[in-house]
């Protein structure tokens, strides 16, 4: 088969879907690798590179979709790239399609075959998602300390205090991969801590992991108001695999925090856990409402291309060489890749997909008249 690998164009995105550690291993199995001019620049990955592992470079990415037949790809499709798919074309990428419906439509329209990594699922794991998980979770400490220093809209405050002044307390709604590595980043820096959940296991393994060192409740309105009043930083890190987010501080909620206390919504890409979230850039990551600071940046991970681009490819490189097979032959050997179909045929085909817009969805055998 013909692998495709476009540079990414939503806005401050440089990761790359491919590197060329796995671009030769595709190729050393019969398969060509077209990878556009460019794609791997932001991750570390040059055009040579890829040269030298036997993949082509092309100029343009309508060069990299009128030769493939898998389009490999990072982030949701942008418009641009929608109008160049056909009803052959495979794409497997991140989709989101719950905060994106404009791109949902177009996926239908265009009659291509679409499998979001974020809905692979192996049992209850999520394990092309889980890796940029961990990665937004680490990163969504880190940039809510950087917002709290004045000069950047926080009020001032370090989180890991100093000697006979207390260290700031950061309050983690969702204790997931993304939740986790934003408690390990929040602990170390010597943060107070609170982790919220409607999962007691989940409440258990982490108490299990820190002890002491951090604080758990059950997630209610009550307790989530309660903690987030007096919270410096909190992150939102929720799921719900495919669907939307579901909304855990309202607009009063927010109000009551405190001025220049920082809010981060790793959940921005499906839809937001925060009422008043909205989806920013790297370029322009924060906002702020009734004196707090938001950061939602839709693409978390896409800041540091390196170590993401790594932790992408390595573990999508099993599924992309399994894809390049055919989709029969796929379904049979990783049968958790049906749950990634989103549109097939014209057709939804993801039922949490469906839920969250509100409209209906076909089987994905059916769709693809595989049954």
């Amino acid at each position: 088969m013909i692998i495709g690998v476009v540079k990414e164009i939503k806005p401050d995105e440089r990761r790359v879907a491919i590197l060329p550690g796995a671009a030769a291993d595709l190729v050393r199995s019969g398969h060509r690798v077209v990878v556009q001019a460019g794609a791997g620049d932001g991750a570390g990955a040059p055009d040579v590179d890829f040269l030298s592992v036997g993949a082509e470079i092309v100029a343009t990415a309508e060069e990299v979709f009128d030769a493939s037949t898998l389009i490999v790809h990072v982030k949701e499709p942008q418009a641009s790239e929608i109008a160049m798919l056909r009803p052959d074309h495979i794409l497997f990428t991140y989709l989101h399609l719950a905060a994106y419906p404009g791109v949902e439509a177009g996926l239908r329209e265009s009659g291509a075959t679409a499998i979001a990594y974020e809905t692979v699922d192996t049992g209850g794991a999520l394990p092309l998602l889980a890796p940029m998980s961990h990665i937004a979770g680490r990163l969504s400490t880190q940039v809510g300390a950087f917002y709290l220093m004045a000069p950047y809209g926080g009020m001032g405050v370090l989180l890991g205090g100093h000697a006979g002044v207390p260290p700031g307390l950061v309050v983690v709604i969702g204790a997931g991969a993304s939740g986790l590595n934003a408690i390990d980043v929040a602990v170390g820096l010597g943060a107070q801590v609170t982790v919220l959940d409607v999962n007691v296991d989940a409440l258990e393994r982490t108490q299990a992991r820190w002890g002491s060192r951090v604080v758990t409740d059950y997630s209610t309105r009550h307790s989530v108001s309660e903690w987030t009043s007096r919270a410096d930083l909190v992150v939102g890190a929720v799921l719900v695999a495919g669907d939307k987010a579901p909304t855990v501080m309202d607009r009063e909620m927010v109000a009551a925090m405190r001025p220049g206390s920082v809010l981060v919504d790793i959940s921005i890409d499906q839809g937001g856990c925060f009422e008043t979230s909205r989806e920013t850039t790297h370029h322009d990551p924060t906002y702020v409402v009734d004196g707090v600071v938001h950061y939602a940046v839709g693409n978390i991970p896409g800041s540091v291309p390196h170590t993401s681009s790594r932790a992408l490819s390595n573990v999508t490189l099993p599924y992309v060489r399994a894809l390049a097979g055919g989709l029969d032959s796929a379904f049979s050997s990783m049968p958790e890749l049906v749950g990634g179909v989103n549109t097939a045929g014209g057709k939804l085909t993801n039922e949490a997909v469906a839920h969250a817009l509100d409209t209906e969805w076909t089987e994905p055998f059916v769709a693809l008249g595989l049954r």
